[in-house]
């Protein structure tokens, strides 16, 4: 056996599974086609209204939760602006393209000054958005996220019960994935980074 004919059965293979790689279709979003999204009008943290066609063109990441959260909206919020945080200095191309979005499932406390002092220590890019009960209620069905107040504490407060997802919605609005916030921020980049191009 020749060391030709030996490199030569060696290469036959690789060349076969780079073939084989190269006519692989590429991955559907998990969430395509999904009824998630639509049209709002809300305000941001700044007191100026928002709709989604304020968004247009960018990548989004929509997450929905409330400001007076005790533990798990934080750590998930600090999830994704860490990952955010991340992608901009390894894919700053990629980070640009991304705006990442709180919405209140509490807009009875959650005031555009509560938004402000809240979104603003997790990313500076991030939109924090609060509107009328019936406005915010209109966006959670369009997102098909649940939320239900608790009952009240002794000390006046209540806590929101609410499901725990982050969208990552398309430039055009449409749902992708849905993001592993829960699993920290470099799952969050990796499959921002898997979708985002």
């Amino acid at each position: 056996m020749t060391l030709r004919f030996i490199l030569c059965s060696l290469a036959l293979p690789a060349l076969a599974l780079a073939a084989c790689n190269s006519s692989q279709p590429a991955a559907k979003p998990p969430l395509e086609g999904a009824r998630i999204g639509g049209p709002f009008a809300l305000t941001d943290q700044n007191g100026q209204a928002v709709t989604e066609r304020n968004f247009a063109g960018k990548y989004r990441i929509m997450y929905f939760g409330y400001t007076f959260c005790p533990d798990v909206c934080p750590t998930d919020v600090q999830a994704i602006g860490a990952a955010v945080k991340k992608l901009e200095a390894s894919d700053p191309a990629i980070a640009a393209k991304i705006v990442p979005v709180f919405v209140t499932v509490d807009p009875a406390r959650d005031t555009p000054a509560e938004l402000k002092e809240f979104v603003s220590a997790f990313h500076p890019r991030m939109v924090g958005l609060t509107g009328s009960p019936q406005a915010i209620d209109r966006i959670k069905t369009e997102y098909a996220v649940y939320s239900s107040k608790g009952d009240p504490s002794p000390g006046g407060g209540y806590l929101v019960n609410h499901s725990r997802q982050a969208y990552l919605m398309d430039p055009d609005g449409k749902p992708i994935a849905l993001l592993p916030q829960e699993q920290g921020p470099d799952a969050v980049a990796t499959e921002i980074k898997r979708w985002v191009s």
